[in-house]
């Protein structure tokens, strides 16, 4: 199709639909006595990043709970070789982060002794370029992940959980640290206890660094970490706490930095003992407030790392961080505002089970407000995009993540981009705008003519030519078409070529919603 070519009436109707929200489901009311088939349809775009082929026969041979039970408690997630050859190929999955970080820092370090202002501003500029291309590998394997993944709950637990404890890539050199905080301190225990999730970005040099908890010290006390971590992180804010215990938890979490050199400070004879180096998390007794402190209405008596363990303990499980975490969850799996009684009894299996993820979207995906829900919940940018190249590919590995970063960021949602930290928002209407409707047709438009630059690399180009994406498949014809409106058919029915019917399919209503 080209770009100047006028639209059919009924696709111009088709992407005004797809923009309203919070309307209602995107499959029409004649269409509600769905077939087994739609409805296996409808949990996948859910509890994944988009139905794909594969996803689909996966379900078909497994039956919705054992398949369920499999994303709940996922094993290691074998990929296509060629996606895990791109990313084993990457720096960041071959130097571990304080090697990493120490070399990245020498060569600054460098950069800034030099004395010729040519050579200088030439050394800056390579730092910056070797930031920027380490932040890209770690938003490229990202992508690789969600699209390729089977384990395609955990994925989307690892966005949502990364943008809870949101981090921006800007500050800093936090670009060399994304992709570790990531891979290891939120991917890992996305599904798990949530006292060890929080405790490894606790204890996470990225978020340390990007909520300056590294200047929090014994009568200098900064108190940016201690607020996020009750207000965004666990209590939320209406959770109980006052100002006071924002203070206290400051206090609490003096001394706990980043170290970001080889070298060990000079510690008190006293408290050497006490001194903690793990890669580049540091406790240093030197700067921390030995005093006692009064947190949440409790003594922390105050001796060294200990209290902070004490105080993420009493923050992980209290019944306000249940009830936040449990809110988050359903509206993200849900709906803007998700039911009361759903979200009271999420919080009550958090608080049984000690904070076990697992089992609160358990209860979460049995209940009837998250079936009643399905084909309503409207695609923010990640979920679009990733959702459009598995439906489009499916395991055919991609060379070239490169468009899909441009399209995110085109649409304010890029990777590690959101500049505060409270994360980017999960309501519907932050993402319906008329400019992120025209935004996706042009992305359908692309990815639907093969144009997109997907399997583009920096290389000699292959002599084949990369064919636009098959979706009038089997897929289709079998399991997406029963779920599709008359109007949707309608718009199908009048494409011109098959490159115009992708497009047409990838910007249709249901395409825009899971």
């Amino acid at each position: 199709m080209t770009p100047n070519r006028l639209l059919p009436t009924t696709l111009i109707s088709l992407l005004l639909l797809a923009g309203c929200a919070a309307t209602g489901p995107a499959v029409q009311a004649d269409h509600r006595a769905q077939t087994s088939s739609a409805q296996d349809i409808a949990l996948l775009e859910r509890v994944s990043w988009g139905v794909n082929a594969g996803s689909a026969r996966q379900l078909q041979a497994q039956g919705w709970q054992r398949y369920l039970q499999a994303q709940l408690h996922p094993g290691k997630a074998s990929l296509p070789p060629a996606v895990q050859a791109q990313i084993d190929a990457m720096t960041i999955s071959q130097v571990p982060l304080d090697q990493l970080v120490m070399s990245v820092e020498q060569k600054r370090k460098e950069s800034a002794a030099v004395m010729d202002d040519m050579a200088k501003q030439q050394a800056q500029k390579d730092y910056q370029q070797e930031l920027n291309r380490l932040a890209r590998e770690a938003a490229t394997r990202s992508l690789l992940l969600d699209v390729y993944s089977p384990n395609q709950l955990q994925q989307q637990l690892s966005w949502f959980w990364l943008n809870h404890f949101s981090v921006h890539q800007g500050k800093h050199n936090l670009r060399a640290m994304v992709g570790d905080y990531e891979a290891n301190a939120i991917a890992p225990h996305a599904l798990g206890k949530f006292r060890d999730l929080l405790g490894a970005t606790v204890h996470h040099p990225a978020m340390l660094r990007y909520l300056d908890n590294e200047a929090n010290a014994a009568k200098r006390i900064n108190e940016n970490y201690a607020r996020e971590l009750m207000e965004l992180h666990t209590l939320g804010v209406n959770g109980g706490y006052s100002q006071s215990d924002v203070q206290e938890l400051a206090r609490i979490l003096t001394g706990v930095g980043v170290n970001l050199g080889p070298d060990t400070p000079k510690v008190k004879p006293a408290l050497q003992s006490q001194y903690v180096r793990r890669g580049l998390f540091e406790f240093n007794p030197n700067r921390h407030d030995y005093g006692d402190k009064q947190f949440l209405g409790q003594t922390v008596k105050g001796r060294g790392l200990a209290e902070l363990d004490e105080a993420l303990d009493r923050l992980s499980r209290s019944p306000a961080t249940a009830h936040f975490i449990s809110g988050k969850l359903a509206q993200y799996f849900v709906g803007d505002n998700p039911p009361a009684p759903l979200v009271a009894r999420m919080a009550a299996t958090f608080q049984q089970s000690d904070g076990m993820i697992a089992d609160v979207l358990q209860t979460m995906f049995n209940s009837p407000e998250f079936k009643q829900s399905l084909g309503k919940k409207f695609k923010d940018p990640m979920h679009y995009v990733v959702s459009a190249v598995r439906l489009s590919y499916d395991d055919k590995p991609i060379l070239n993540a490169g468009p899909m970063l441009s399209w995110l960021s085109r649409m304010g949602q890029p990777l590690y981009g959101r500049q505060t930290p409270d994360g980017y928002p999960l309501t519907d209407a932050s993402w319906a705008s008329p400019g992120q409707m025209t935004t996706r047709f042009d992305i359908a438009r692309t990815i639907g003519s093969g144009s997109a630059g997907l399997f583009k690399t920096d290389g000699p180009q292959p002599q084949e030519k990369v064919a636009f994406p098959q979706l009038a498949s089997a897929l289709y014809y079998q399991s997406l078409q029963p779920t599709l409106s008359p109007a949707t058919r309608q718009a199908l029915e009048q494409a011109a070529s098959p490159q115009e019917w992708n497009t047409f399919l990838l910007s249709s209503p249901e395409m825009m919603h899971r």
